[in-house]
């Protein structure tokens, strides 16, 4: 008995020691040792700014606090810093009734529908559809990686909590985490850079006003991205050349497969051409031959005909290249040398190439005006070359727009006076009844340059019901 109680000092003693070294040992596995930055300070918005709506915020108790209010649109709190490749963690707390998010890769640009910010957003949605931690394309395209197919991430969220937030952007690839479950996986370049914004969604008449949304603990890791990126389980969602959620609901569909020249011609052929085109990981490209237009492989059209159509389509400028869109076009039209004969969106780099100050009314050679007919507007928003820019075409009982990257940069009536008018002053009063068709192919050209396609999409508003 002694012996015993001589002894039990020690043991304890001993013990306590080995719980010591292995509480230890579990502190240094659990130990975040990744170097974050704090983007906010915890007492003042100092470093953001408000975007959008007018919509409350303030710095409460170290956390940055959001509340509804009626008759504005949506708000964003958002990072004065631009940000591309980062990992971003921070906690919010969500009043059940709102949907919210978290905007990365941000942008709000005057000649963008008035300055309105755009771009992806990570949803925070505490509704029985449960979508947190989803991709959505804030005022551009709609849900890019939803959430249905994900149950594992949908229970993950905690209603009337906080919850924790994981988002990588790094390259062209997105993953989400929500409270350590991996949510979202997206593969898509659409926009590389850009602010991150906090948003309080704006909410009808009915909704009570006042609704809180709370976050804070918003850090971020811009450098050795490599070293302390994750992996996901998560198969990825690649947008290149497939059709969105959105487009699917709206009756979209894929005009080129990303993989094959099915539904594709010469444009004076039965088939397409056997040289001068190339396709490679997604991208179709008329290849260089000089400069000489039709010299390659010449100009591709659909094999089907369009009239009220929509049409969007990335397009990749070389230094000095000249393509374009056609639309409208007959093939049976100008059999011998040269393009064939139809209404043309202009791709072209402007400050290379001599067609630029050329045309009938100077500059309606320029990337994205009516080629020969209508200049596009001096201010449209181009990105530089060799990078993606998105053609937009809208042709609906004669009246015709030309977009670009996002932007409505000319419109016309096509048949009418004006229209004829115009083409009577232009290269194309030679054609009888120029671009008067009530259906044709669409084109793409060979100008002899290298200019490259993806993402080709077309909505047959003759199939709407």
């Amino acid at each position: 008995m002694k012996i015993i109680e001589f002894m039990r000092p020690k043991l304890m003693n001993g013990l306590a020691l080995l719980a010591l070294i292995l509480i230890g040992a579990c502190g240094e596995t659990e130990k975040d040792d990744t170097p974050w930055v704090e983007i906010f300070d915890g007492t003042t918005l100092k470093g953001w700014s408000q975007k959008g709506g007018e919509a409350n915020y303030e710095v409460r108790d170290g956390m940055i606090v959001g509340s509804t209010v009626h008759g504005t649109p949506n708000s964003f709190m958002t990072s004065d810093k631009m940000y591309d490749d980062f990992i971003l963690e921070l906690e919010y707390k969500v009043d059940s009734t709102m949907n919210s998010g978290i905007q990365i890769r941000s942008n709000s640009l005057p000649h963008y529908k008035d300055g309105r910010v755009h771009g992806y957003q990570i949803e925070i949605d505490p509704s029985d559809r449960a979508w947190s931690a989803g991709i959505y394309d804030e005022a551009r395209r709609g849900w890019l990686n939803p959430l249905p197919e994900n149950p594992d991430a949908q229970k993950a969220f905690k209603q009337n909590d906080w919850n924790h937030y994981r988002i990588e952007a790094i390259g062209d690839t997105l993953q989400t985490w929500i409270n350590g479950v991996p949510a979202a996986h997206l593969i898509d370049d659409k926009t590389s850079s850009g602010f991150i914004g906090l948003q309080v969604h704006s909410i009808p008449k009915e909704n009570k006003e006042g609704t809180e949304i709370m976050w804070r603990n918003i850090k971020i890791l811009t450098d050795s991205l490599s070293k302390y990126n994750k992996s996901t389980p998560v198969k990825p969602i690649v947008t290149k050349n497939t059709l969105t959620k959105a487009e699917k609901e709206n009756g979209w569909k894929l005009l080129w497969d990303g993989e094959t020249t099915d539904g594709w011609r010469g444009a004076k052929l039965d088939e397409f051409p056997d040289k001068g085109w190339k396709i490679e990981d997604g991208i179709l490209s008329v290849l260089s031959s000089g400069g000489e237009e039709s010299a390659a492989g010449g100009d591709i059209v659909t094999k089907d005909l369009y009239g009220n159509f929509e049409l969007t389509v990335d397009f990749k400028l070389t230094e000095g290249a000249n393509s374009g869109i056609k639309y409208f076009v007959n093939t049976d039209i100008n059999k011998g040398p040269g393009s064939s004969i139809g209404l043309e969106y202009q791709i072209l780099d402007d400050e290379r190439h001599p067609d630029a100050k050329l045309g009938n009314h100077e500059g309606s050679r320029t990337v994205a005006s009516l080629y020969d007919l209508i200049k596009a507007d001096e201010n449209k928003p181009i990105n530089p070359i060799g990078e993606w820019n998105t053609a937009h075409i809208i042709s609906k009982d004669n009246h015709v727009e030309h977009w670009l990257n996002g932007v409505k940069v000319l419109e016309y009536e096509r048949k009418s006076d004006n229209y004829k008018k115009l083409v009577s002053e232009s290269k194309y009063t030679k054609w009888p009844n120029f671009g008067e068709g009530d259906k044709g192919h669409i084109l793409l050209q060979d100008h002899g340059d290298l200019v490259s396609f993806r993402n080709i999409k077309i909505r047959d508003f003759s199939e709407e019901k």
